[in-house]
């Protein structure tokens, strides 16, 4: 098959990593990749948001598939335009990915369909909005109600903190028109869980569930990042739990969205919280995360691209879709500075240095004219280490992360530290 796969992050990299493997492969194209992805596939200058570009690359490439790996141009209708031009696609239809391209969307589907999330109002007047968190009698979360790269929620302390994260979003526009709109939602408190399923609307293939680390110090502390690190399997996390967001989230979602007259095809991964009351979804997102896939693809057994193919034609209960009992840990090193300011073209040493059954993604580099691969984005590569135990793998990682630096090289140090007991860790 020749396949075209969307988008130049480290989600990309393993998801091209993967697609390498796979004896049903005849070529790879990569629009645009990244200097990671240059020995896995052809890598074209094509921006996954240049929708006319992505149509006449995938019809030029003849692609039998088209793999989207971001968010933006699913929610942009890449997927409705590839097929208007009669290619296959792997991800939801614009209508479908509403799901993540608004939080009112989702938030209203909940509700209707008895999904369990936390309390929730929709503003487009910042005043309003202001109003409205004077006189909660809780603490809240404003999110931007479009897509904001995984920065545009601020969790609040109190009316002050909130009104500010309401200038900064509608006033400020620090997410453009993602902040046209803003969700103020009810805290929720316990630990956090990433639940990734394979879908093609009728069957639903789960993936072993993950942790994404936000923060971007350790201890959780500073401003939110696109994400310092993941790890899986998430050792708190029982099987009762595990089922109840298989069933009474995922696969009631996949449910609503057909019975909603949009049906949903691709990745999906609602974001969720282990309250006191039970699990409760933070988000939907309609793709692989990031850095979730990093440590996710490492521990699949089955092909990637025959589940990919089998998603586009609706066959999914056809593929037997397997993974290994193994533990990931996969710790990203960013740019000084990041998730603000931060400088690039920073020259990076010791990626030779890595061990052989250590995967290292890259999300932002790229070459220099001296052939010489330097920082180019704020998250710089995720290093990703297996084992039998947690604690092994994250030996891995971290063994391996020291051989490789750049300047002003930034890493969390307690990805896949915390061995939570649920109950323990909800704390109100």
């Amino acid at each position: 098959m020749n396949v075209l796969l969307l988008g130049s992050g480290g989600r990309e990299h393993a998801i091209a990593w993967n697609l390498a493997q796979s004896p049903k492969l005849s070529k790879l194209w990569i629009a645009p990749g990244n200097a990671g992805m240059e020995q896995l596939g052809e890598l074209v200058d094509v921006k996954a948001m240049d929708l006319d570009g992505v149509v006449a690359l995938a019809q030029r490439t003849h692609a039998d598939l088209v793999i989207v790996g971001p968010e933006d141009p699913l929610s942009a209708g890449i997927t409705d335009r590839l097929t208007d031009a009669g290619l296959r696609v792997f991800g939801p239809t614009a209508a479908a990915a509403r799901l993540e391209g608004s939080k009112d969307f989702a938030n209203q589907l909940m509700a209707n369909a008895g999904i369990a999330t936390s309390r929730s109002q929709t503003f487009d007047d910042p005043d309003a909005a202001k109003r409205y968190v004077r006189d909660c009698d809780y603490q809240v979360v404003i999110k931007a109600d479009g897509l904001a790269g995984g920065k545009g929620v601020t969790v609040c302390d109190d009316a002050t903190d909130a009104e500010a994260a309401i200038d900064r979003i509608m006033v400020d526009r620090a997410f453009g028109d993602a902040g046209l709109r803003i969700v103020v939602e009810e805290r929720m408190y316990g630990p956090e869980v990433s639940a990734h399923a394979f879908t093609d609307g009728v069957t639903d293939c789960h993936m072993p569930f993950s942790c994404d680390h936000k923060p971007v110090f350790d201890g959780n502390i500073g401003p939110n990042a696109g994400g310092m690190g993941a790890d899986s399997p998430p050792i708190w996390l029982d099987d009762t739990i595990a089922e109840s967001i298989r069933t009474d989230v995922t696969e009631r979602t996949v449910r609503a969205m057909a019975d909603s007259g949009s049906p949903y095809a691709g990745v999906i991964y609602p974001g969720m919280m282990v309250t006191a009351n039970g699990p409760r979804v933070i988000e939907f997102n309609g793709r692989f995360g990031d850095p979730e896939t990093e440590v996710l693809l490492p521990k699949l057994r089955t092909d990637l691209l025959e589940i990919c193919d089998a998603v586009a034609d609706g066959r999914l209960s056809e593929v037997p879709v397997e993974w290994d009992n193994v533990a990931t840990v996969g710790v990203i090193m960013a740019s000084g500075g990041y998730p603000e300011v931060y400088e690039t073209g920073k020259r990076i040493s010791g990626l030779d240095a890595v061990d052989e059954d250590v995967q290292v993604f890259i999300a932002g580099a790229k070459r220099d004219s001296e052939g010489r691969m330097v920082t180019s984005g704020g998250r710089v590569l995720c290093v990703v280490g297996r084992g039998s135990s947690m604690d092994e793998a994250r030996t891995r990682a971290y063994d391996n992360v020291a051989r490789i630096s750049f300047e002003g090289a930034h890493y969390r140090t307690d990805i896949g530290a915390a061995a939570y007991d649920p109950l323990d860790a909800i704390v109100r």
